[in-house]
């Protein structure tokens, strides 16, 4: 019964305080401490990610079975990467302190944790974010086929940005003042259009969605409604 109680105690507690921190200047210091808390919890939850990292990868690799290389790769970049990071080999000395090895730089590209960032990681990010674009185009045809009155609304829009983006639009309509009284057929007019108003009413009502779940969701946490976070045993 404790087992079940005091995670619910304290998590109802720490968000009482938060919310009154918020709302009061007088317990302001209590929700910095709460967020204190915080931080250690997020630490210690690095290191349980740590340790499943190490469970799971070790073992695909041990049992052999499909994709076991990436996890040694995996591997190998974490286990670099912490070396570089804890130990701060090959830190640039510091101007204050040239003799002290710790209080070097070790997230400039000359460093090797900088350099393995700068040049490793951040290509290979580019490059994953590059390949989803054939994705996104496979995607994207499939859902721009005018079936329905949504489909035809989604089809017209995104061939608007589109041409828009591109010298076609300006070629097939920026013959058209713009200060006609058609100068809303302008590809780049109807693109302000649907990017400054249309799009940012949708996004506004979708953040105000959002918004409301994470409160609704939070008060269930903490009157004690939803314990979906707590083991079952």
């Amino acid at each position: 019964m404790l087992q079940r109680t005091i995670p619910i105690a304290i998590l109802s507690l720490s968000g009482i305080i938060l919310m009154l921190a918020y709302f009061s200047p007088l317990t302001t210091s209590w929700g910095e401490t709460v967020l204190g808390w915080f931080n250690v919890l997020a630490a210690v939850a690095f290191v349980l990610g740590a340790g499943n990292l190490l469970r799971v990868n070790l073992e695909r690799i041990s049992a052999q079975r499909s994709g076991w290389a990436y996890s040694a790769i995996t591997l190998v970049s974490f286990f670099a990467m912490l070396a570089f990071g804890l130990l701060k080999l090959g830190a640039v000395p510091s101007e204050k302190h040239p003799d002290k090895h710790f209080a070097g730089a070790y997230e400039g590209p000359t460093a090797p944790y900088g350099w393995m960032y700068e040049y490793v990681l951040s290509p290979l990010t580019a490059t994953m974010f590059a390949m989803l674009a054939f994705y996104v185009a496979s995607a994207a045809f499939r859902a721009f086929r005018a079936k329905n009155t949504e489909s035809i609304l989604l089809l017209g829009t995104a061939f608007i940005i589109l041409i828009a983006q591109t010298a076609a639009g300006m070629f097939l309509t920026g013959w058209i003042p713009q200060d006609s009284v058609f100068a809303f057929l302008r590809f780049d007019s109807m693109k302000i259009a649907i990017t400054e108003y249309i799009q940012t009413a949708g996004m506004r009502a979708i953040t105000i969605g959002i918004a409301l779940g994470v409160a609704a969701t939070s008060l269930r946490l903490i009157l004690g409604v939803d314990k979906s976070y707590l083991s079952k045993s």
